[in-house]
């Protein structure tokens, strides 16, 4: 009884973290930008960013536990594709985030400074990564459910 709740536990907590992700990426995000000029959708965005990356940490935490306790079929790659996810959050949450955050608040505006300043020219970069990031969690997740 206990394994299957913890099976159910991990499936769940997968759903909830790349179901939460895609949502943001996918529909929520672009409405910001659609809806608002871009320093406005830049800034709400910003202020969503530290929790989305907390819940997509707590997300995969309670996952990767219940897997480890559970170890049901091919727990072994289902567990390392979830350190991997952890990981590469951890990288977004930790390291990506702060960074582009202290950019931001360097550049006066989106709209109004030019592509090629190098302040934008390294924010690109930043995002540029994170975006890869971002879409290799929801892959290894889709990639989990159909695995676990």
């Amino acid at each position: 009884m206990t394994s299957v709740i913890l099976t159910v536990l991990c499936r769940l907590a997968i759903a909830f973290w790349v179901g939460g992700a895609a949502l943001f990426t996918f529909l929520l995000t672009p409405i910001i930008f659609r809806v608002e000029n871009r320093d406005a959708a830049g800034r709400i965005v910003g202020y969503l960013f530290p929790g989305y990356f907390r819940w997509g940490l707590a997300c995969g935490a309670v996952a990767l536990a219940a897997l480890l306790v559970v170890r049901g079929r091919h727990w072994i790659p289902a567990a390392g594709l979830l350190a991997v996810m952890l990981a590469v959050t951890a990288f977004q949450a930790f390291h990506i985030e702060p960074r582009a955050a202290i950019l931001k608040q360097q550049i006066p505006s989106f709209e109004t400074t030019p592509r090629d300043h190098p302040l934008r020219r390294e924010f690109s970069k930043l995002h540029g990564v994170s975006a890869v990031c971002n879409l290799s969690v929801i892959a290894g997740g889709v990639a989990l459910v159909v695995l676990i």
